[in-house]
């Protein structure tokens, strides 16, 4: 299966994208101060859930990124 070159972009910019937000929102869940991740320094069950959904999304943009890149190497190789 051939992607096109917009729709290989549009992958690899996803997985960028995730990266981007989710390293970010680690970044400030662990620094949080209002209670929510860390119950006197003890991760909450809040953290670890949110840190589970930010792993997967790291995983996922990942792929999604791969499969993009893949794509436009593959473009790059048949022009």
């Amino acid at each position: 299966m051939k992607l096109s070159r917009p729709v290989s972009w549009f992958l690899l910019a996803f997985g960028v994208w995730s990266w981007v937000i989710w390293v970010t929102f680690v970044k400030n869940l662990i620094k949080d101060g209002s209670g929510l991740a860390f119950d006197d320094g003890d991760p909450t069950a809040y953290f670890w859930v949110h840190l589970t959904l930010a792993v997967v999304s790291f995983v996922l943009g990942t792929v999604v990124g791969a499969i993009g890149l893949r794509g436009l190497r593959a473009l790059r190789r048949t022009s």
